[in-house]
């Protein structure tokens, strides 16, 4: 029984002999496979805290306070609303100016002034309404054409220019109202300060934070404003050169017109 107990206690040391020798480098793989998936799992974890831009702006809204921040909200709507208006518009009274005048000159020299005015009111935007009224006067004298197309150039860029000023208000509106909401949220913070007695960063912090978050959206919305202004501003200076250009090219049409006559 002695010779038996020594035999399994050689065969068991053996084996955990061989147990920490061979599985040596096995351990490291096991090591590595567990930091892996502990990596892993705290890459889930991260990526289930991880939030979409649109659910942070949300939130940081939320937190801006309902007064001020929905007012700036306001400014955002009525303003975005407006400038896609005019931009809808402003496209479609966009027009090929050189065709048309090409148009115009040749229904005068086949036609006369009813054919060219026919063309006029076949084509939408402010240089044929122009064309009209300079062909409109043209039988008069070549000086009432001019004061026409000169008056009616001025009606049509009003209409081009019109609700444009309530989109630059938004934009100086906005990032003020952002402003004095957060120094309504700075006073509330003092406030707290003066009542607890000490400064307390935790009493104030969030105070703070959400004063500062009405300034942040209020610059947000004048920028996203700016862009849209700016593109509309372009618009309308490159129609009016448009539209100073036909008119001195309507303008030399009916003096060939009247010379060929």
């Amino acid at each position: 029984m002695a010779m038996a107990a020594m035999v399994c206690a050689g065969t068991v040391n053996a084996n955990a002999s061989a147990a920490q020798t061979l599985p040596a480098s096995a351990q490291n793989l096991v090591t590595a496979a567990t930091v892996t998936i502990i990596q892993d799992e705290d890459a889930v974890a991260s990526d289930g805290d991880t939030k979409g831009w649109h659910q942070e702006l949300k939130e940081r809204f939320v937190e801006g306070g309902p007064t001020f921040m929905g007012i700036v909200l306001l400014c955002l709507i009525l303003g975005l609303a407006i400038a896609i208006e005019r931009i809808i518009y402003l496209n479609l009274s966009t027009t090929n100016t050189k065709k048309l005048a090409q148009n115009v000159e040749d229904a005068l020299n086949s036609g006369g002034i009813e054919a060219a005015k026919e063309v006029c009111r076949n084509t939408k935007g402010p240089v044929a309404s122009i064309y009209y009224q300079g062909l409109d006067r043209a039988d008069e004298s070549i000086e009432a054409a001019e004061k026409a197309v000169v008056a009616y150039g001025g009606v049509q860029m009003g209409q081009l220019e019109k609700n444009v000023s309530w989109i630059s208000l938004f934009i100086a509106l906005a990032p003020m109202l952002g402003f004095m909401g957060t120094v309504i949220g700075m006073i509330i913070a003092f406030d707290r300060i003066e009542a607890a007695g000490d400064m307390n960063p935790s009493l104030v912090a969030g105070g703070i934070k959400v004063a500062l978050l009405t300034t942040v959206f209020g610059l947000i919305v004048a920028i996203i404003l700016q862009i849209f202004y700016n593109y509309i501003i372009a618009k309308i200076d490159s129609i009016v050169n448009s539209m100073e250009d036909a008119s001195i090219t309507l303008i030399d049409m009916l003096v060939d017109y009247k010379n060929k006559r």
